[in-house]
């Protein structure tokens, strides 16, 4: 028996998906089945541990499975879990709906990608539709586990699908493909012959933890194996690539496997993976991260955030326990020490896999630093315990060599005799940095500065002060004293605090500099003071703060200060003069990247004073 038939549209962004499912051209049509057997074990895992929390849901779980059922004469194929399942408003809101941040990047990505397209189905989570890949129709019928009515779906993956209630489905999921005809020059193969479907599973998904079975056969066609738990010697490259495709939703290699083993007191498996490339929502506030865990071969929990920090989220995996509970709750994990001792455990062979990548394998390090180097430095402001070992991870640009990073200690080794501080300067950009005001006699000394250019760059210099015995300091705050005199200060007294007044209300103290060769003038702040793109951000999230007033230092050699001095000298009461000091003080803040507060006015200044040249 069956209710009313609904023909629903798809979403705008879901229809252009489909359309290049199937009208695009992949290299790799198989992975369809990967990837549909991967929701299926899904599935299972959650009705598992659905059925522990929940003591009132009544389901059979003696013979969890899942199954293939291919059907040549119709030229059908049926992949068909007993899970968790769907209710009608979560197909569709997971089928008919793609409600995911990201999908229009993935669209994007489609239409401009050629040869590496269908790598990006599973780094989307959209593995579903990769079934319009090899078939004309799907058909899926599902229902949730503990409900009494079930949902049936059907589409040919152009603009709309039918769905309507059903009395008689079987709990979980089954997926029906209708088989497009064989095409080998396309890479489309008989998905109904068992052969085929053999060597597949053989290759994508012979360690999902669940039985796969073929047909009529009780007996599983995958091996089951945890390849965490057997010996590093017996698995192949390609085995752990596969697997990691399997927990990433990655169709890329990983650029890294890390191999845990620990006994003893508290006894515990891991397969930890390097990604090669960033997930498009590694900075995302809403995304999900964490590895797998697994308590005695039985999976727990999908993103266990309580094994790695925040700054190792992109680190994917499994941790396979042996003397956990299985209904551990998330609440208990961020408590519990014996996982407290392992996420230290495990946080230590990262980074130390890290350091053999940077010292070993520099190419493979350049490729890690250039995905994930702005999430390890979050690492220095959230993990204090590890922040040396961090500082030496780290790859930083500088003002010696506009096309190489230098780390921490390379710096340290090749600086100049005299040189007792790591210089550094924060901004939005390299070109803003390398002609900021700042660094003039930096470079006149041949002092080399580290450029930070990342967000978290603001952040982390505020907490880390010193790097092996040795200071950190911003050029750009507080006394810097690079000359071999002190600035002549005779004659500029009255001057200083005459323009100090002038400016109060934008300026704490105007004061003479010994960073500046060539400019005028450069505004800087005390050493404990917030910079201003600091300010700004703690401003954009609502925190209330006071106006930070910064320091106006005036180079003594420059024509237009000792011009100013020597006008203020002969006519301390000019009114033109206070305009002049504004536009130095203006131009202070251009020539840092800064804001002005008055564009308008500044700029109504300048073309005043300019007229009056002419």
């Amino acid at each position: 028996m069956t209710g009313r038939t609904e023909t629903l549209e798809f979403q705008a962004e879901t229809r252009q998906l489909l359309q290049l499912m199937i009208h695009s051209i992949y290299s790799n049509k198989d992975i369809f089945l990967r990837e549909l057997i991967s929701n299926g074990s899904d599935a299972l895992d959650k009705l598992r541990i659905e059925s522990l929390v929940n003591s009132d849901l009544d389901v059979d779980r003696s013979d969890l499975h899942l199954e293939l059922v291919p059907d040549g004469d119709a030229r059908t194929l049926t992949v068909r879990d007993n899970g968790i399942g769907m209710t009608h408003d979560e197909v569709v809101s997971l089928i008919g709906t793609i409600a995911k941040s990201g999908t229009a990047e993935l669209v994007r990505k489609l239409r401009e990608s050629s040869d590496d397209t269908a790598e990006l189905i599973g780094q989307f989570g959209v593995g579903f539709y990769s079934s319009f890949m090899v078939a004309d129709r799907v058909t899926l019928v599902t229902r949730k586990a503990g409900e009494a009515t079930g949902t049936r779906w059907e589409s040919s993956g152009e603009g709309t699908y039918t769905i309507e209630d059903v009395d008689d489905a079987p709990q979980g999921t089954a997926v029906t493909l209708h088989l497009k005809p064989v095409d080998t020059d396309d890479q489309l193969h008989d998905y109904a012959d068992p052969a085929v479907l053999r060597s597949i599973v053989k290759k994508y998904s012979d360690f999902i933890a669940w039985p796969i079975r073929l047909g009529d056969s009780d007996e599983p066609i995958n091996s089951m194996k945890a390849l965490w738990a057997r010996p590093r010697s017996e698995v192949t490259e390609d085995e752990y690539h596969e697997f990691y495709r399997h927990v990433s939703h990655d169709w890329t290699d990983p650029l890294e496997t890390i191999h845990v083993k620990a006994e003893g007191t508290f006894e515990y498996d891991a397969l930890l993976f390097l990604p090669a490339r960033a997930p498009f929502d590694l900075y995302s506030r809403d995304a999900q991260r964490g590895v797998q865990l697994y308590v005695k071969r039985v999976f727990i929990m999908a993103d266990c955030e309580a094994l790695l920090p925040q700054y190792l989220r992109f680190v994917k995996g499994v941790v396979d326990a042996a003397d956990l509970s299985l209904n551990v709750s998330r609440e208990i994990l961020q408590q519990d020490r014996q996982i407290q001792a392992v996420r230290r455990r495990l946080v230590k062979k990262v980074l130390g896999t890290v350091r053999d990548l940077q010292t070993e394998h520099p190419e493979k390090y350049a490729t890690f630093w250039g995905e994930f180097g702005r999430a390890l430095k979050e690492g220095l402001i959230e993990d204090s315990a590890n922040r040396e070992q961090i500082l030496d991870l780290l790859s930083f640009s500088s003002t010696a060599d506009p096309s190489a990073t230098t780390t921490l200690r390379e710096y340290v080794d090749r600086r100049p005799e005299g040189q007792t501080e790591i210089y550094y300067l924060t901004g939005d950009s390299r070109a803003t940095i390398e002609n900021s005001p700042h660094l003039e006699a930096f470079r006149a000394k041949g002092y080399e500065v580290l450029v930070l250019t990342d967000p978290v760059d603001e952040v982390w210099v505020d907490q880390v002060t010193e790097y092996d015995g040795i200071p950190l300091k911003s050029v750009a705050k507080g006394q810097v004293d690079l000359a071999d005199a002190p600035p002549e200060a005779e004659g500029f007294e009255a001057f200083l605090t005459w323009m100090t007044g002038a400016l109060s209300e934008t300026v704490k103290e105007v004061r003479l500099s010994t960073r500046l060769v060539s400019s005028p003038a450069c505004v800087v702040g005390d050493a404990d003071d917030l910079t201003p793109t600091l300010e700004k951000m703690y401003r954009a999230m609502g925190q209330p703060l006071p106006p930070v007033k910064r320091i106006l230092e005036l180079n003594p050699s420059h024509p237009l200060v000792t011009g100013l001095r020597d006008a203020y000298g002969r006519a301390a009461d000019d009114p033109a003069l206070p305009e002049t000091a504004e536009l130095i003080y203006g131009m202070a803040l251009l020539a840092e990247g800064g804001d002005l507060a008055d564009p308008a006015r500044f700029a109504r200044l300048l073309a005043e004073r300019l007229a009056k040249t002419l």
